[in-house]
């Protein structure tokens, strides 16, 4: 059993969140998925819907997997260094660290993402890119696995990576038969990405 953390914040983007998760919850036996932040309570996403985070970072069981979604509130954290201290703390024992959309750029500004490559939503590429004293940022990438970080597109391509990811720890027939039962055909080229060139 793995167990995913997945980091709520003030202006999550839903899909980031709830694409991944659907496609880990149809596999209970290999994956737990846990919704934390700064401190537990309810988090209100980008689109205004509430969402319990039942632990903090402080107190919280260290996890196998963190998952930082994007939205218009990595806006504002990418300069709160109190709040990214908290989370380099809080992500210091995961094995694996991952990211959908501009949950990069908050891995980024938390030095999370130094020395790796990464890459984030086409539409805020250039300011995702500011982030960070030393990543290589792919523009042309659906996802971009560097040993133990895995960051995304944007949204749906959230999706996709977990599916690449659940192929990656457990084997391609249990992702083909995850997403299978969502019903979802995921990408399976990390490369081909045609939202880079508009």
């Amino acid at each position: 059993m793995r167990e995913v953390s997945v980091v709520l914040f003030d202006g999550f983007e839903l899909l980031d969140v709830f694409g991944p998760v659907e496609i880990l919850s149809v596999l209970p036996e290999q994956f737990r998925v846990t919704m934390v932040a700064a401190e537990a309570g309810l988090v209100a996403s980008s689109q205004g819907t509430r969402v319990e985070a039942t632990a903090g970072f402080v107190g919280a069981a260290t996890p196998d997997i963190v998952m930082v979604p994007g939205g218009i509130g990595s806006r504002t954290l990418v300069g709160d260094n109190q709040y990214l201290e908290k989370l380099r703390t809080y992500v210091a024992g995961a094995n694996l660290v991952t990211s959908v959309c501009t949950g990069s750029a908050i891995l980024a500004a938390a030095g999370l993402l130094d020395g790796y490559r990464a890459t984030s939503n086409k539409r805020s590429f250039d300011w995702v890119e500011t982030q960070g004293n030393s990543v290589t940022w792919e523009r042309r990438a659906r996802w971009v696995q560097d040993r133990d970080r895995w960051t995304s597109s944007g949204v749906a391509a959230g999706i996709d990576m977990t599916a690449a990811l659940i192929a990656d720890l457990v084997d391609t027939e249990t992702a083909q038969h995850a997403a299978a039962l969502i019903e979802y055909e995921p990408q399976t080229d990390p490369d081909n990405d045609p939202f880079a060139d508009r």
